[in-house]
């Protein structure tokens, strides 16, 4: 109640500004300025009868006839006999006008009824949101189904057997590491994940990063995309392992940005995006989400322009001539491999050049890069995804 007072007395009060100059510019032109010359004209027709300039008769004609003139001057001025100007009908139409406009886009594009939402009001009701969200197991029985995987039937019952053989073999790790990656190859993600759970345990105090960021993926994942306490939990181990690991980072972001904390989200996600790898799968979701996140923290963000061609202009020079494409990409092909093999590089730099190769047509040097960077990433289940990923685009991978 009291915002709509308020909000009465604001209108009010602009409208009373506005009206306000109109009503007393017609208070101002009230009067003929014809008036006052022919009045002052009368008491000059006076003062010369008595210094003796004029004749009495003399006087008396000029008096007679300023005065027609004073008197014809007046009927023109009366109130509604002059066209134009503002009236006080128009001036409270115009109050109205102005009352009703504002009031009807506020009730169109307004919130009317919504209480008020103080900013500390807001971070409260953000952090017990945090603290109230549903366990990693509901979210799971929640979260649509994944679309089913085009798999061949001798390959759905190796995998059917894999589940039968490792959980017999209760301490076979590399059982395990297979189990978790091929269930998450069938979508099977919190399969996957209690798989990955197993291959943590199993390798104890020797567990890496990545495979903690595996295991991270994986829940996410199986939850619907949403980050349940128990991610949140893997989140803060990795960071305090890796502060600027990627996947972390970005998790992190997500769960502020799925509580309504955008602008923090957009703060976890502008270093990822800024000095990240456009190609990378966390940067390019972080990629996806941040205008919007933007937008709801009142930020203006642009994100940056990303560089050297991507998958889809690698799949573009598919059309051009062989020419055209060797020029395309050709530099980068060659600098990339360079640097691979005098420096390395992340599994996104080796997939990206299976691919560049596989877009060439040269599966020989694809095929060779695919089985170097096997022996690579080995150990990395999320290097092996996604380098099998690439392998598969580019031609070389056919299971």
């Amino acid at each position: 109640m009291v915002f709509w007072i308020v909000c009465a007395v604001l209108a009010l009060s602009v409208s009373a500004i506005m009206v306000t100059p109109l009503l007393r510019a017609r208070a101002g032109a009230a009067e003929n300025p014809d008036i006052a010359i022919y009045r002052a004209q009368l008491d000059e027709i006076d003062r010369d009868l008595e210094r003796g300039l004029l004749e009495p008769e003399e006087a008396e004609r000029a008096r007679a006839e300023v005065a027609r003139r004073l008197l014809a001057a007046t009927k023109e001025d009366r109130p509604g006999d002059r066209a134009g100007g503002p009236t006080k009908v128009t001036s409270a139409v115009l109050a109205v006008a102005t009352l009703a406009t504002a009031f009807g886009i506020y009730w169109v594009v307004g919130a009317p009824g919504y209480p008020d939402l103080p900013l500390q009001a807001r971070l409260d009701a953000s952090e017990r949101m945090r603290e109230n969200r549903p366990s990693q197991a509901a979210l799971v029985a929640a979260a649509p189904t994944p679309p089913p995987v085009d798999a061949t039937q001798d390959y759905l019952e190796s995998i059917a057997q894999l589940r039968e053989i490792v959980p017999a073999r209760g301490d076979d790790l590399e059982g395990w590491e297979l189990l978790a990656f091929h269930e998450a190859q069938l979508r099977n993600y919190a399969a996957a994940a209690a798989a990955q759970e197993r291959v943590i345990a199993l390798r104890g105090d020797q567990a890496l990063v990545s495979d903690y960021q595996r295991l991270l993926d994986l829940k996410v994942v199986a939850a619907g995309g949403l980050v349940s306490p128990e991610a949140e939990e893997l989140i803060r181990g990795i960071l305090s392992r890796d502060d600027g690991n990627i996947a972390a980072r970005y998790y992190l972001g997500a769960l502020y940005n799925q509580t309504d904390r955008p602008d923090i989200a957009l703060r976890l996600w502008r270093a990822i995006i800024e000095g990240g790898d456009p190609m990378d799968f966390h940067v390019a979701s972080a990629r996806a989400q941040a205008p919007d996140a933007a937008f709801r923290a009142g930020v203006q963000y642009a994100l940056p322009e990303t560089r050297g061609p991507s998958f889809e202009d690698m799949n573009a020079a598919q059309d051009m001539s062989p020419e055209d494409r060797q020029a395309m990409i050709g530099n980068m092909v060659a600098g990339l491999a360079n640097r691979l093999a005098t420096e390395g590089g992340p599994a996104q730099d080796w997939a990206r050049l299976i691919r560049a190769y596989g877009v060439l047509g040269d599966l020989d040097s694809a095929r060779t890069v695919w089985d170097e960077a096997q022996q690579v990433f080995v150990g990395s289940m999320r290097g092996m995804e996604i380098l099998t990923n690439a392998a598969r685009d580019a031609g070389v991978l056919t299971e």
